[in-house]
C-alpha cells in the first residue's frame, strides 16, 4: 500500500485554548500538509470569546472545512486516508465521547474512525482540575489508542511570550507525527540552552 497522504484532520472543541488549533493549522500549512478542519458548536462559541477571527476566517486557515453535522463528510470514512487527527483543544466532554464511542457529530465520528483504522489520534485535553470521571475517560481513550497530551507549558525553554508557549506545545504535538515545524526549543543537555529548530 502507498504511504498515507500528507493529510491531517484538525478538530477544535469547546475547551479554552482555541489558539492551539489556530496555530496548528498555520504550521501544517507551512509544512504543506492538507488539513481537514471540524469545529464543534461549543468550539465556535469559544472562538468568539478568545479570538478576533470570524468563523469564515478560521475555516480559511484549513485546506477543507467540514460542518459539525456533516456525518457524511470524507473524514467520517476509514477509506479516506489521513495521517491521523489532532484535537486542539479537546474538552473533557469530547474526550469522554471518544473514549466511549459516542459519535454524535462529525468531530467525534472522525476521531472514532482514526482509532478504528489504527491511525494516530492526539488529544490536547484541556481541563483542570481533573475529576475521577475525567481521569477514567482519559484512561479509556488511551486504552482505545488515543494519546492524551494536556497542553502543559515547558519552562526550561525560557519562553518570552504566549506565542512561544503555544508554539512549543503545538510543535510537540506535531512531533508525535514525525513532523518538525522548527518551532520546538529542543533540550540539548544541562550544559546548553534549548534552541528552536535544533
Amino acid at each position: 500500500m502507498a504511504p498515507a497522504p500528507r493529510r491531517m484532520i484538525v478538530g477544535i472543541s469547546g475547551a479554552t485554548g482555541t489558539i492551539f488549533g489556530l496555530r496548528l493549522l498555520e504550521l501544517l500549512r507551512k509544512l504543506d500538509i492538507e488539513t481537514h478542519l471540524v469545529v464543534s458548536s461549543a468550539g465556535e462559541m469559544t472562538r468568539e470569546y478568545e479570538t478576533e477571527l470570524s468563523a469564515g476566517e478560521l475555516r480559511a486557515l484549513a485546506s477543507v472545512a467540514h460542518k459539525i453535522g456533516d456525518v457524511g463528510a470524507s473524514i467520517a470514512s476509514g477509506s479516506f486516508r489521513t495521517m491521523g487527527m489532532i484535537i486542539a483543544p479537546c474538552s473533557a466532554r469530547t474526550v469522554a465521547d471518544i473514549a466511549y464511542g459516542t459519535t454524535g457529530n462529525l468531530l467525534t465520528r472522525a476521531a472514532d474512525v482514526v482509532l478504528k483504522e489504527r491511525r494516530r489520534l492526539v488529544l490536547l485535553a484541556r481541563e483542570s482540575p481533573l475529576s475521577l470521571v475525567h481521569l477514567r475517560a482519559m484512561v479509556a481513550a488511551t486504552e482505545a489508542g488515543a494519546i492524551i497530551m494536556p497542553p502543559v507549558p515547558a519552562f526550561y525553554t525560557q519562553p518570552e511570550s504566549i506565542e512561544d508557549v503555544v508554539d512549543h506545545i503545538v510543535g510537540r504535538a506535531l512531533d508525535l507525527f514525525d513532523l518538525d515545524a522548527g518551532v520546538v526549543a529542543r533540550w540539548a543537555g544541562r550544559s546548553k540552552r534549548a534552541t528552536k529548530g535544533a
